[in-house]
């Protein structure tokens, strides 16, 4: 997920700025699961 285009849309810029919401910011949200298979998703989704 894109935080800063997607949920935190309709938030200010400067607003954004100072929680730290950068354009590059990237949210990645796990449940319990293997480490593994964790990792393997990762590199699945960034290749």
């Amino acid at each position: 997920m894109h935080p800063a285009s997607m949920t935190h849309a309709g938030v200010a810029s400067e607003d954004k700025l100072a929680y730290g919401i950068v354009d590059s910011l990237v949210r990645l949200s796990v449940g319990v699961e293997n480490v593994e298979e964790l990792w393997w998703d990762l590199e699945q989704a960034l290749e």
